[in-house]
């Protein structure tokens, strides 16, 4: 079953092309993030997806339904955790889950949604006054209101320390596993390769690529490197002559062997072991981080594209 359909969507700001004839499906309890550098199109294109703007042309289903035609009734049957959000100041976070309840019309027990995101004992301080990470939680609680059928969710680590992204990752997996549809922007790569079904590379409004991060790793070519650990100092040079072997350099007795193919790696080991003995492989695939920067032309973020800024 399918739960987001786009078929050319294009979205244009005068001049500028911020979504650029993207063609996309996701499927239900899958999750799937779209990844790309500031500016690549990601908040604009999960906007119009809520109908908050509307697309230039083309056109988008969401749980089957029009985006522009049926916008209302889709949101009754969505959670979304948005970027830049703000809480009124004179309510509690227990009182903004309790109007998230009252708003969708359900009976969700605030205390569990609390508990989920892990603010028990801060429920009753106003929300305004919580930190970022503290904001976020709540945010996501609220999110959640209503066992949506698809999360949408904006930079949803935005202010979480490493403790509150695990906790929202276990969360986000145990939704997919029961059919919720998870559909989300981040410029955080770690996040991205630790929790996605799949991922939609943005760059410049275009969707430049989309599979699974080791699919795209084949395709994109990206290099794998293998350490070998040898008894003793390995000669580089009969490595360098395999098929599929990038360079070859040696520190002490740790050979580092890059491969432009990763199956290689079996005749790399085998090259090494006919002179010295090999006592221990560490064999490890192109990062997400080579992949972005294959598919964005090494466009990047800030520096947040290592990680967040901890929650306090």
């Amino acid at each position: 079953m399918v739960s987001v359909q786009t078929d050319s969507l294009t979205k244009r700001f005068g001049d500028v092309v911020a979504v650029d004839d993207i063609s996309l499906t996701v499927e239900r309890g899958e999750i799937f993030g779209f990844l790309g550098p500031n500016g690549a199109g990601k908040s604009t294109t999960l906007n119009i997806l809520l109908d908050f703007i509307r697309p230039t042309s083309g056109a988008a289903e969401v749980l089957g339904r029009d985006t522009q035609a049926e916008s209302t009734a889709i949101r009754e049957r969505i959670g979304v955790l948005p970027e830049g959000y703000g809480f009124e100041d004179r309510l509690t976070g227990r009182e903004h889950v309790e109007w998230a309840v009252a708003s969708k019309g359900v009976d969700d027990d605030p205390d569990a949604i609390i508990e989920t995101v892990g603010l028990r004992g801060d429920e009753h301080r106003l929300a305004a006054g919580y930190s970022k990470g503290m904001q976020q939680r709540l945010a996501f609680g609220m999110a959640l209101v209503g066992d949506p059928e698809l999360l949408v969710l904006d930079e949803p680590s935005t202010g979480l320390d490493p403790n509150g992204m695990q906790s929202m990752r276990s969360t986000i997996r145990d939704r997919a596993e029961n059919g919720t549809t998870v559909l989300f922007s981040s410029h955080i790569l770690p996040e991205v390769e630790a929790i996605c079904d799949r991922i939609g590379v943005m760059n410049e409004g275009e969707l430049v690529a989309v599979d699974t991060i080791e699919n795209l790793r084949e395709e994109a070519g990206g290099h794998a490197t293998i350490d070998l650990v040898c008894a003793t100092p390995p000669d580089p040079a009969d490595v360098k002559t395999v098929d599929g072997v990038a360079d070859a350099t040696v520190d002490g007795t740790t050979l580092t062997v890059r491969c432009t193919d990763p199956t290689v790696k079996v005749d790399v080991v085998r090259s090494v072991d006919r002179q010295v003995d090999v006592v221990d492989i560490l064999s490890q695939n192109a990062s997400l981080e080579e992949l972005f920067n294959i598919y964005t032309g090494g466009g990047r973020d800030e520096a947040g594209t290592t990680g967040p800024a901890e929650e306090q």
